[in-house]
C-alpha cells in the first residue's frame, strides 16, 4: 500500500475533522499513531482553544496530523426568518427549560478564521483543511511556504477548479452521502440540498477536471469501499462516522449508541440544527423543525446550541444533532488504532482480490 498525501500517513486513511467535540486530541493521536492521518476540528472553538488542542495533540503523538478551519460566512441571512424560527422553537425552550440564544442576525460570521490561520502560520502543523469555502491564494501560498499541506473541501467540479486555481495541494471531495455539514463553498437557499452528487460519480467528475490529489469522503465505513475509490483515482479516503463510536472519540455516548440503534434507521439532510444543510439521523427535532428551518448559518446553530446541550444532559437523543453518514449502521465500536488496522487490512484484501480477478481475466 503506497504512502499517500505527500507522505503524511502510512495508510490512505484520513480521520475526518468533526466539529463539536468528536475529533478530540486523543482520537486524532490514536489515528496518527496507527498510521493514518488524524485531524482536529478548529470550528466552533476560539483561536486559543484550537491552539491548546494542537499543543495537547503534539504531546500525544509526534506523527503528522491536520487541523480543519471553517471559512468565513458572507451570505445574507434574513433577520425576519431567523426571528420567526426562534419563535417556532419557543416550545422546545420551554420543554428543556432553556432560553434561546440571542444571536446577531447580520448574516456573517468568521469563526475566528484570521486569528486561527495566523496561529497555524506562526506555529505550522503538517496539514490544514478548509470547509465552507476556498482560502485566498495568498493564504495557501503562505501555508506552502510554512511547509503545510493544504486541502480544500469540494462538493462540485466548480469548487474543485476554484481550489486548484487558488493553489491548494489537494481537494477533499465530499459526496452527498457524508455525515454532518455539506462543505459547499456557498449555501444557496434556493438550491435543493438533497440533489447533491454521490461520491463515486463526483470523484470521477473531479478526477477528469483537475490535476489535484483527491481525498474521497462520504458514507465510507469499510476498507473495500476505500479500495474502490482508490481504484477510481482517489489518493485517500476520509472517514468521520466510522470513527465516531471509538472510545477515544469525544462524541456524546447517546450519539455513539444511536448510530446502530433501530430507533434511528436512516439519515437526512436538514437545516434544523444549524441553518446549513447537514446530514444526521432522523429524530423528532429534525422531523418537526426541518421543514421550515431557514438558511441562516451560523445564526441557527447558536440559537439551538442551548437546546442541543439540554437534550444531551437530559439523555434525550430526540433533541440532539446526531450527525451521521449514510453508512452509519456499519459502525464498529473499536479502539481507533484497531479500526485503522482493520480498515487497512480490508483495503489490502480488496486490492488483492481485484488483482487476482484481473490476472484471471487476462490469462
Amino acid at each position: 500500500m503506497s504512502s499517500p498525501l505527500n507522505g503524511l500517513a502510512r495508510y490512505p486513511i484520513v480521520q475526518a475533522p468533526m466539529a463539536g467535540g468528536a475529533s478530540c486530541p486523543p482520537l486524532a493521536a490514536a489515528v496518527c499513531e496507527a498510521g493514518a492521518l488524524g485531524f482536529l476540528a478548529g470550528g466552533y472553538k476560539t483561536a486559543d482553544g484550537m491552539y491548546q488542542e494542537v499543543k495537547r495533540l503534539r504531546a500525544l503523538t509526534r506523527r503528522p496530523f491536520g487541523v480543519n478551519l471553517f471559512m468565513p460566512q458572507t451570505g445574507h441571512a434574513d433577520p425576519a426568518a431567523i426571528e420567526t424560527y426562534r419563535g417556532q422553537l419557543a416550545g422546545e425552550g420551554s420543554w428543556y427549560d432553556v432560553s434561546l440564544a440571542e444571536e446577531d442576525t447580520a448574516g456573517t460570521s468568521d469563526d475566528g478564521y484570521d486569528a486561527k490561520l495566523a496561529i497555524l502560520l506562526d506555529d505550522p502543523v503538517p496539514a490544514v483543511s478548509f470547509t465552507f469555502g476556498c482560502p485566498a491564494p495568498q493564504a495557501l501560498a503562505a501555508l506552502r511556504r510554512a511547509g503545510t499541506y493544504s486541502i480544500v473541501t469540494a462538493t462540485s467540479v466548480d469548487e474543485a477548479r476554484a481550489a486548484e486555481a487558488a493553489g491548494a495541494d489537494a481537494v477533499c471531495v465530499q459526496g452527498v452521502e457524508a455525515g454532518g455539514h455539506q462543505g459547499t463553498h456557498r449555501d444557496d437557499p434556493q438550491a435543493d440540498a438533497t440533489a447533491g452528487v454521490g461520491l463515486l460519480a463526483l470523484v470521477a467528475q473531479i478526477r477528469e477536471a483537475v490535476g489535484l490529489p483527491i481525498i474521497a469522503a462520504g458514507g465510507l465505513m469499510r476498507g473495500s469501499q476505500i479500495a474502490a475509490l482508490l481504484a477510481a483515482g482517489a489518493e485517500a479516503a476520509q472517514l468521520g462516522t466510522a470513527f465516531l463510536p471509538c472510545p477515544e472519540s469525544g462524541a456524546h455516548p447517546l450519539h455513539k449508541k444511536a448510530l446502530t440503534d433501530p430507533l434511528f434507521p436512516h439519515t437526512e439532510l436538514t437545516r434544523a440544527f444549524s441553518g446549513r444543510p447537514a446530514r444526521g439521523l432522523v429524530n423528532r427535532f429534525m422531523r418537526e423543525h426541518g421543514p421550515y428551518a431557514p438558511a441562516a448559518y451560523p445564526q441557527v446553530h447558536h440559537i439551538t446550541a442551548g437546546l442541543r446541550k439540554a437534550a444531551a444532559a437530559a439523555g434525550d437523543p430526540q433533541g440532539m444533532a446526531l450527525w451521521a453518514g449514510q453508512g452509519h449502521r456499519l459502525a464498529r465500536a473499536l479502539p481507533a488504532g484497531q479500526l485503522v488496522e482493520v480498515l487497512a487490512a480490508e483495503i489490502a484484501e480488496a486490492q488483492s482480490a481485484l488483482n487476482d480477478m484481473q490476472k484471471r481475466s487476462t490469462s
